[in-house]
């Protein structure tokens, strides 16, 4: 894979956008472009598409949507933004936070009322690094149910994909101008197409044990539950083509995957008062921080495991999500209606879960404070019957990337000039988070890929035009 220089290459078929990846930034970016007059071909390596998007809980947040005002919640960009920023340590870039979050707005709003995405805002509970709810979720809050949306609204509006389709290279004049994109298929055969502009789609490099481990040694041992196709493919044809990269650290964890079943937790098991405990029956950690900061947490546990504990309040929250009921039906989730039945399925030591179980209900009785710093609000004690899973922590996608503007172009290396035709979007793009986990806001992953895939799309389309 890499960058091939075209010269006097001509080429058989040729389109004016192209749009490699067909997740949500990818759609997103060819119904954009679209709109807009713009001739699009998606490639897309598999077959149906499916991708980290699929893998996702199908969330996306924006403040000040026409959803959030029908609610009855008031919530502004500004603020958001503020709210991205105060969570990555203000080690992020402040003017694309802004940006971001006041194009997520427009985004929703265009994905509900032009292509009937089913979104809802959810207003049982709140994620960690949000003050208000603007979480927009599909009816079973599942990534999958959105690319289907995604999917057959790109089908409707008749725009081309190849799928089955990897691109393996790029055609670039000396300036950094993309002109077209080899593609191979699965029986080994090439096909080159050429392009006015492109759009990088195609995620992060999750799925590239060597990145990984130059990057982000961390989390290199830990489970990846992402999509194998993201190899990196887009930074590495950014850095030959002279794009800059940031944040190459960062990456979004995940402290609740069911092992071994692989399966993965509604994080209100946390968020209303669940508690994570180690084979010593202790806690660990203030487990409510992020579920990306926790992955890390658990991982540097003994077995590198967790267990799981929450009431059924949370659990039935929880529920809303399909993940939390794969997970129940995969076995995962077990349901204890004593504490000595809980205690015998984790085979943690009895006295010292009744003690962390019993200082837990202090705590949410307001007795006393929490030794991890953890505000668990209101919410009802720890009690039968209990909920437990057995969980370790895992890579879900990589949050450095191609440094971009707020209109998804692509910057070359020590400077803000953009290159001349080179969009990006999702976890081809460097995200919010700064240069670590900790940072990561709930849901940025779907919001980057759903606005810059907008907004790339409008302008790549542009370009062309």
């Amino acid at each position: 894979m890499g960058i091939i220089r075209s010269g006097d290459k001509l080429f058989d078929i040729s389109v004016p956008v192209v749009v490699i990846g067909a997740g949500a930034c990818g759609c997103s970016s060819a119904l954009a472009a679209n709109e807009r007059g713009a001739g699009v071909l998606m490639i897309e390596r598999d077959d149906p598409p499916t991708g980290s998007t699929s893998l996702s809980g199908g969330q996306i947040p924006a403040a000040g949507t026409k959803l959030q005002i029908a609610a009855g919640i008031t919530d502004t960009p500004e603020d958001f933004a503020e709210e991205i920023l105060e969570k990555a340590k203000h080690q992020t870039d402040p003017d694309m936070a802004l940006a971001i979050s006041r194009g997520s707005t427009a985004t929703v709003d265009w994905l509900v009322d032009t292509y009937s995405a089913p979104l809802e805002v959810l207003t049982d509970f709140f994620y960690p690094g949000h003050k208000k709810h603007r979480m927009h979720g599909t009816p079973n809050r599942d990534g999958a149910e959105l690319l289907t949306c995604l999917l057959d609204a790109v089908t409707r509006e008749g725009i081309d994909m190849l799928t089955a389709a990897v691109a393996t290279d790029l055609y670039a004049d000396e300036d950094g101008r993309v002109s077209g994109v080899r593609i191979q298929r699965p029986d080994g055969s090439t096909e080159d197409v050429g392009c006015g502009s492109l759009i990088l789609a195609c995620n992060g490099f999750g799925g590239n044990p060597d990145m990984v481990q130059e990057y982000i040694p961390e989390i290199a041992e830990a489970l990846y539950f992402g999509h194998v196709g993201n190899k990196g493919d887009a930074v590495k044809w950014g850095l030959e083509l002279g794009a800059d990269v940031a944040d190459m650290g960062s990456y979004q964890g995940h402290g609740a995957v069911a092992t071994p079943h692989n399966t993965h937790i509604g994080w209100p098991s946390i968020t209303e008062g669940g508690i994570m405990v180690n084979t010593d029956g202790k806690r660990f950690s203030h487990e409510n921080r992020g579920y990306s900061e926790q992955a890390i947490e658990v991982i540097r546990q003994p077995g590198n495991f967790a267990w799981t504990i929450f009431n059924e309040t949370a659990h039935n929250i929880a529920m809303q999500f399909n993940h939390q009921k794969e997970s129940v039906e995969a076995g995962a989730i077990r349901e204890a209606d004593s504490f000595d039945r809980l205690a015998e399925i984790t085979e943690v030591p009895k006295d010292a879960l009744a003690e962390t179980i019993a200082e837990v209900n202090e705590v949410l009785a307001g007795k006393k404070e929490d030794p991890f710093d953890r505000d668990f609000g209101d919410k009802a004690p720890l009690e039968p019957p209990f909920y437990t899973v057995k969980v370790t922590g895992a890579l879900f996608h990589t949050q450095g990337g191609l440094v971009i503007d707020g209109e998804a172009r692509v910057l070359q290396k020590g400077s803000k000039q953009a290159l001349p035709n080179l969009f990006a979007g999702g976890g081809a793009a460097r995200g919010l988070t700064g240069p670590s986990c900790w940072g990561y806001t709930s849901g940025a992953g779907l919001m980057t890929a759903t606005t810059l895939g907008r907004l790339g799309g409008e302008g790549a389309a542009a370009l062309v035009s």
